[in-house]
């Protein structure tokens, strides 16, 4: 084979990137067989398998890794010289996103996002996973094109922006016999508590402050989610402190009321966080002004969706 092929070396790029030809099919906005074939030529021509399948996707071989460089480099130079980039335009694309982020934000986040959605990208797919601690190397490999949370574990090595300011409240049940309307120490501590051990977020910023200023919680319950926490609280004598905009969602679902808790608690950030490998992504980019326009300054007075 006497030259090579753009689109090819733009499905290697790709493929490079996500360590999925699926993924680059999509981000290319290809066909799926199209870009096999394509890598299927580059094999030809390089004498080398350039991706073997593993378990963790299409890791490159030395070779691959020894040409992306240059290759990657080539296909922005010509871009440059072109002068644009290729557009991506949300009423025509048809793309799926994968997004890792809390339950918190499937409750508080997703609604207002989808409804976005569906007016102005009809034909984009979202696929929402849980924040976890293979989190990291799923943003780095391509296999999650964002994090949306207060994840402390993704502040080194990714960029990141914050969208909005977050609180922590109590809830209890609005029947509940001994808790009305306000909830001192003594009480607070007196009560039994929920705690939901989440991984990969900064949620455990609670215990510090608590334990900073010596109030110690009788925890009865631990579970693993948000989810089912409105049902639970409303139905038994138990507490449990979640961020303020979860706990309005949650008191528009069941019987139960918000309380502030006895000491104040710290504010945090709610950040979007991606790879630098997907930076100048069209599609990337799209979606994190998507989010920014959505949800910053998303505060504590907004409506639950």
């Amino acid at each position: 084979m006497a030259k090579l092929d753009l689109d090819w070396l733009g499905v290697f790029v790709e493929v490079y990137k996500t360590q999925s030809v699926s993924r680059a099919a999509q981000h290319l906005g290809m066909e799926q067989a199209s870009a096999s074939i394509a890598l299927a030529k580059l094999r030809r021509h390089f004498d080398d398998p350039l991706f073997t399948r593993t378990s963790q996707g299409m890791e490159p071989t030395p070779r691959a890794q020894s040409i992306y460089p240059d290759l990657s480099e080539a296909l922005a130079r010509i871009a440059k010289a072109r002068g644009t980039h290729q557009a991506f335009v949300p009423a025509d694309a048809q793309r799926e996103f994968r997004i890792c982020m809390t339950d918190i934000g499937e409750i508080v986040m997703l609604p207002r996002l989808i409804n976005h959605l569906q007016q102005t990208a009809p034909g984009v797919v979202l696929d929402a996973d849980t924040i976890g601690p293979d989190s990291r190397r799923r943003l780095e490999s391509g296999d999650m094109d964002l994090a949306v949370g207060f994840t402390p574990d993704l502040e080194a090595g990714f960029y990141q922006q914050a969208l909005f300011e977050q609180d922590f409240v109590c809830l209890a049940s609005s029947q509940h016999p001994r808790i009305r309307a306000t909830l001192d120490r003594a009480a607070f501590s007196g009560e039994g508590h929920i705690v939901v051990s989440t991984s990969g977020t900064g949620h455990s910023i609670v215990d510090k402050v608590l334990a900073r200023h010596k109030i110690e919680r009788r925890i009865v319950l631990r579970v693993s989610s948000f989810l089912g926490l409105a049902r639970i609280v409303a139905q038994t004598e138990l507490l449990v402190t979640v961020p303020r905009l979860l706990g309005k969602a949650l008191a528009s679902q069941e019987q139960v009321q918000l309380l502030e808790p006895p000491v104040p608690l710290p504010n945090y950030k709610v950040k979007q966080h991606w790879h630098e490998r997907f930076n100048a992504d069209v599609g990337n980019m799209w979606l994190r002004k998507t989010l920014a326009e959505l949800f910053s300054g998303y505060d504590q007075a907004a409506p639950e969706a």
